[in-house]
């Protein structure tokens, strides 16, 4: 009875439709030569034969907007590695046009209507409607532009159409707050997997990672449901399929999910010779580097602040949780490093701190190594959803972001670093080397984005 009258409760919920918010695209994306004219750009490309129209007879897509923004000067010269990955997105606008009343896209399209009118009966019959078109899965290094032309391709798409486009943090947090709210139901991920399906037919996640045993084991029924419910997947990651969750705790029951994530998305990986975040960083360095300078970061936090009386706050994060901000005022919040990375706090947390707070002071970011792993992890995560809310950081630090980072390393690269030999003894390593394939591989991206958010401000050396 109560699943029946939750059920009958979630019906009404699909007359709702939420559309991810988020700011401009950056003018830092890709480029080709300026003077390459509209008709070359088709034809000697090849990007598709036959890029469709958004309704008032005007040819549309991400290729259009990319040509469009080349012309009117908003885009950098120089980097031809990203065409083919344009060709994808097109590729998939223009099947998504033509099969839009198959996908059921449009929320007001009768087909659509039909199927979310026959949720409830859906619940107790075996029902399948896997969509006709697959997805997309971009992976690449730090900087070659995957947030930006997945933005491009969202930005395109018709406002009617149910769609969303959300970082993978989030994503995942908006999960986990669902399975608390379904919590004693017999597959409460089911219940999930059919809301989401009524709020987005067509799921953007950004910088997908999964390096959480709860997220990996969560994903691959999640996932199941999701395919089966016709959700149609474009992800941007850092990893390619087959690397998610590399060296995991249970990572054996994680990989039917990578088997049906390369079945349902067509993937493809983006190389660039140009790292386009540094491209908009200041000529100068952004951060204070030293040892006993703490009150140089206060007395410049106190400069930000301005008149404005600084005191402890509370930030109200999910599910009630709460987090303590021992020194806060005017948008700004002051925390040493063991209060945010060294005490048993995550994604959520780092959120909730975001939204109250565009401006974070944090004393004394240590190297990082073998002797405090999980606090690496944190930071690693912090620097995500800061880069993510588009705050700002002003901070000290024992060294530079690639100082901080040194030790944490992949497994080729530590054999590179070190190869075994039978005249090499182990004495000779480094003891607080960090070989971990999940760390390693967020580096590059937590030094390119913890160098943007310190952006404006100035690196000063303590010689001690």
């Amino acid at each position: 009875m109560r699943l029946l009258l939750l059920s009958l409760r979630r019906v009404t919920l699909f007359s709702r439709h939420q559309r991810y918010a988020f700011a401009p695209i950056h003018n830092c994306l890709i480029s080709i030569n300026p003077s390459t004219s509209s008709s070359s750009l088709y034809s000697a490309s090849s990007f598709c034969s036959s890029p469709h129209s958004n309704g008032d007879g005007k040819i549309a897509g991400p290729l259009v907007e990319y040509e469009r923004r080349i012309v009117a000067g908003e885009l950098l010269d120089g980097d031809l590695c990203q065409l083919g990955t344009l060709r994808e997105l097109q590729r998939l606008y223009d099947e998504l046009v033509q099969s839009a009343d198959a996908c059921r896209l449009d929320r007001y399209s009768a087909s659509a209507k039909s199927t979310r009118s026959n949720w409830f009966w859906n619940k107790f019959v075996s029902h399948s409607s896997v969509s006709p078109v697959k997805g997309l899965y971009l992976y690449g290094g730090v900087g070659t532009g995957k947030t930006m032309l997945m933005d491009l391709f969202f930005h395109q798409l018709p406002a009617s159409w149910r769609t969303q486009r959300i970082h993978f943090h989030n994503f995942m947090l908006s999960v986990h707050s669902r399975l608390q709210k379904h919590k004693g139901l017999e597959d409460p991920l089911e219940v999930v997997g059919l809301e989401i399906a009524d709020e987005a037919i067509l799921l953007c996640l950004d910088e997908f990672m999964v390096n959480d045993v709860a997220d990996a084991l969560i994903l691959n029924r999640l996932f199941r449901h999701l395919f089966n419910n016709g959700i149609i997947l474009v992800a941007t990651s850092n990893r390619a399929p087959d690397n998610l969750y590399e060296g995991g705790l249970q990572r054996d029951l994680f990989l039917p999910f990578i088997s049906t994530l390369k079945e349902r998305c067509v993937v493809r990986e983006i190389g660039s010779s140009v790292d386009y975040r540094k491209l908009t960083s200041a000529e100068e360095e952004f951060y204070f580097i030293g040892k006993d300078i703490s009150g140089l970061l206060k007395q410049k936090f106190q400069l930000l602040v301005g008149d404005q009386p600084a005191g402890p706050q509370v930030v109200e994060v999910v599910m009630g949780r709460k987090l303590q901000v021992p020194l806060a005022a005017d948008g700004c919040a002051y925390f040493l490093f063991e209060e945010l990375c060294d005490r048993p706090l995550g994604a959520a947390d780092y959120l909730g701190l975001f939204k109250k707070f565009h401006t974070l002071a944090l004393e004394g970011v240590p190297f990082f190594g073998l002797h405090n792993r999980t606090a690496a992890y944190r930071f690693v995560t912090l620097v995500d959803v800061m880069y993510e809310n588009k705050a700002r950081l002003l901070c000290t630090a024992e060294g530079s972001p690639l100082e901080l980072l040194e030790r944490i390393v992949t497994i080729s690269d530590a054999q590179q670093i070190a190869p075994r030999t039978s005249s090499r003894s182990r004495k000779s390593d480094d003891p607080d080397l960090c070989v971990d394939n999940e760390l390693g591989f967020a580096k590059d991206r937590t030094i390119s984005r913890y160098d943007r958010a310190t952006v404006g401000f100035t690196l000063i050396y303590s010689l001690d």
